[in-house]
């Protein structure tokens, strides 16, 4: 027998035509038919009642193969702009293509016939599709002419409220300049009537004058700006310019008129304190020497004399240090034992 190419398990077969009624082809290709049935029943829902969208190139632009024909094929029908979903499968199943492929492969695979005509549209079901279709595209049409009413609608608002604001800016100017332009009109009539006032009302004209123009001067034009009076400045700094606070001062009643009043708030001294118990928060608690205390006094010569690295020097000095007197113990004691035995050693007997 010569070699089969088999398409659904994708290996090619010695043993002839005989490989599509064994086990593993058949449970292959019934995996096959149930994956491409999934996508078949849900184009097929769309027969009924289809689904119209706007163009999205992420996501119309899928395709599907067609395991029937052994094409891809697209999976909806779209111009650029609106989407009918599974337009393209369900075109695509309903020619005499894909029929005449649909009757090959069940020959071919020796497939259930029972299945076979699930995977074929007829042209009944293609017509009901395409009236269906027609008036969904016409409900689609409406509802994005009414979006487009409203967005227009909410455009205008927001172009109405920006012009009734811009007015509303524009009108105070307007009066400021007329105002201005009648000021030199009222003042020659106040001057003319000057001669007829009273000798103590120069006095409060003037105070008046002096106020009105501290105010035009601190009010700019088109703003609402209230003169709440001059801000004492006389002291060199203040919080904010890093200047210590006046509870923190020494004696800031110095130079002062009046009684001295009762001191507010945490010393100098605590406030700096405070400030080094918040540095120290930040290192660990269990450090050496986190409990000790600073401020006991204690000789300069408290700790013991233990000599090598306590003192002086590097670590590799002590350890040579220590390596030298070592050896000169060692050799010290090889030589108290070995004059020990020397003593200790028998004579040798005497020849008679």
């Amino acid at each position: 027998m010569g070699a089969f190419y088999c398409a659904i398990c994708r290996q090619t077969s010695f043993s002839g035509k005989a490989h599509i009624f064994g086990k593993s082809h058949q449970s292959k290709l019934k995996v096959v038919l149930v994956k491409f049935l999934e996508k078949v029943k849900e184009a097929r829902r769309t027969i009924k009642n289809p689904q119209v969208e706007r163009f999205d190139c992420t996501q119309h632009k899928r395709k599907c193969w067609c395991y029937c024909c052994g094409l891809q094929v697209e999976r909806d029908v779209t111009d650029g702009d609106i989407t009918v979903l599974f337009g393209g499968l369900l075109e695509h199943m309903a020619r005499p293509e894909h029929r005449k492929g649909t009757h090959t492969f069940w020959w071919e695979n020796k497939a259930d016939p029972k299945l076979r005509d699930k995977f074929i549209i007829t042209e009944n079901e293609m017509e009901r599709f395409k009236t269906e279709v027609a008036k969904a595209l016409g409900s689609f049409e409406e509802k994005e002419d009414e979006l487009i009413k409203q967005q227009a609608t909410h455009i205008r608002a927001q172009e109405q409220h920006r012009q009734e604001i811009l007015q509303s800016l524009i009108e105070p100017k307007a009066e400021l300049e007329l105002s201005n332009t009648e000021g030199p009109c009222n003042s020659v009539d106040e001057a003319s009537s000057s001669h007829f006032r009273a000798p103590g009302s120069d006095e409060q004209a003037r105070s008046g004058r002096v106020d009105q123009m501290v105010a035009r001067q601190w009010a700019g034009p088109g703003q609402g700006l209230t003169f709440i009076g001059y801000q004492d400045s006389s002291n060199s700094g203040n919080v904010h310019t890093g200047a210590i606070p006046p509870w923190l001062q020494e004696d800031p009643q110095e130079g002062r008129s009046g009684t001295m009043e009762q001191e507010i708030g945490p010393s100098l001294q605590d406030f700096l304190k405070q400030k080094e118990q918040e540095k120290l928060k930040k290192l660990p608690p269990n450090r050496v020497g986190a409990n000790f205390d600073h401020s006991s006094q204690t000789d300069a010569n408290w700790l013991p004399s233990f000599g090598r690295v306590w003192n002086s020097g590097r670590r590799w000095q002590s350890r040579h240090q220590f390596r030298e007197e070592e050896g000169q113990t060692n050799r010290q004691k090889r030589k108290r034992d070995q004059g020990a035995e020397g003593t200790k050693k028998p004579k040798p007997p005497e020849q008679q």
